[in-house]
């Protein structure tokens, strides 16, 4: 569900209110009790689910691997190596 922030154009309070996409919007100001309230135009706060190329940008630590990625990320060949060693730059072992 939305946040809306609405302000009330008799006494200038401004507040937030969780409600559904479906709900009608308030009208009556709890600070003055007129019904002087509007909805106001804000950035929308939402985060995307589930898998697509946003998928890494709310995890940290271990949890960054894709759904089903079981090696290296693509394909890099900077990836660690099994013991845990970064493989040579010039593909060498070390």
């Amino acid at each position: 569900m939305p946040i809306y922030e609405y302000q009330c154009k008799a006494c200038g309070h401004r507040l937030e209110k969780l409600q559904k996409i479906s709900a009608t919007p308030l009208t009556d100001c709890p600070a003055c009790e007129t019904p002087e309230l509007t909805r106001l135009v804000s950035a929308a706060g939402f985060r995307l689910a589930g898998g697509g190329w946003y998928e890494t940008d709310f995890k940290s630590g271990s949890k960054k691997n894709l759904a089903g990625d079981t090696g290296s990320a693509g394909g890099d060949d900077k990836a660690p190596a099994k013991d845990g060693k970064a493989p040579a730059k010039d593909g060498a072992a070390a």
